[in-house]
């Protein structure tokens, strides 16, 4: 009996050569490090061949692993393209869309439920992260669509919003500001530290989080101030108390080329959305 070999474990194989680490692999096929290691040793008993070797901390090819390198590219582009030729084009793979925590919220339970919707047999995959992450995500095409934030003046700005002070008022009267920020890189974090300190006023941050709920809980409690948009909270922003002017910021959207088929209209139902998320649209470049 020939061996059949299971395209999953050719893909994650491919992944870790493409990606250069199995944490960067396991992101891309969307399987845990352990589980990735599973796989290729699977894939190793059922060749009865060592397709990597260790060369001091990095996963190198064998000669029987840079001969099925090859073979397993043609394979899975074989698959692939018999896959699109049988469902004429339909959906085959995930649409994969990465958001910031501000998104989600609002996205999830609507954009991402009226695709579910419209392409009931589409798989789609979400991650939630910080917009730098999701750009380089992006960029290593572990992703379609990203949505987050950006200067004002990004050429991929969809819409943008005016950034806002946010918490209790009496707060803002202190002789030493007390801040509530998530962890570094927050575009939000470095324009009201930029914009206290341009104004010479003392402050310090009371509250570090990742976490966007647990910011919103500190706020509301009266630990700190933030600076946010207007999607953070239901209440209305701090005004006329003697805190600095902020920046706006950009709502982008970053898509991978040659999106198709489902993953293309995503991405137009995302730009949709977001363009009506404040009141300054940007136009779509002709």
């Amino acid at each position: 009996m020939p061996v059949n070999l299971p395209t999953n474990l050719l893909r994650s194989f491919v992944a870790i050569v493409d990606t250069g680490s199995m944490l960067h692999a396991s992101e891309q096929v969307f399987v845990s490090q352990s589980a990735l290691s599973l796989q290729i040793k699977r894939l190793e008993e059922l060749l009865q061949q060592s397709l990597f070797h260790r060369e001091g901390r990095r996963l190198a090819l064998t000669a029987h692993g840079d001969l099925m390198l090859d073979y397993a590219r043609k394979v899975l582009a074989l698959h692939d393209e018999a896959v699109a030729a049988v469902t004429n084009g339909q959906f085959a793979g995930p649409a994969r869309i990465g958001m910031v925590q501000d998104f989600a919220e609002l996205l999830l339970t609507g954009l991402l439920s009226q695709f579910a919707e419209l392409h009931p047999e589409a798989e789609l995959y979400a991650r939630i992260a910080g917009t730098a992450e999701l750009l380089d995500l992006l960029e290593r095409r572990q992703l379609d669509i990203v949505l987050g934030f950006a200067a004002a003046n990004d050429r991929h700005a969809v819409t943008t919003a005016p950034m806002s002070w946010f918490g209790k008022e009496d707060l803002a009267l202190l002789d030493t500001v007390p801040l509530a920020v998530l962890e570094t890189p927050c575009r939000f974090r470095e324009a009201a530290i930029r914009a206290l300190e341009d104004a010479g006023r003392p402050y310090r941050i009371t509250v570090e989080t990742p976490n966007l709920t647990t910011l919103r809980a500190a706020v509301d409690a009266g630990l700190g101030l933030t600076c946010r948009t207007g999607m953070f909270l239901h209440d209305a922003p701090l005004t006329g108390v003697g805190l600095p002017d902020l920046p706006h910021v950009s709502c982008i959207l970053h898509t991978a080329p040659g999106l198709d088929g489902p993953t293309s209209q995503l991405s137009e139902l995302a730009r949709e959305v977001v363009a009506g998320l404040h009141a300054v649209p940007v136009p779509v470049p002709a």
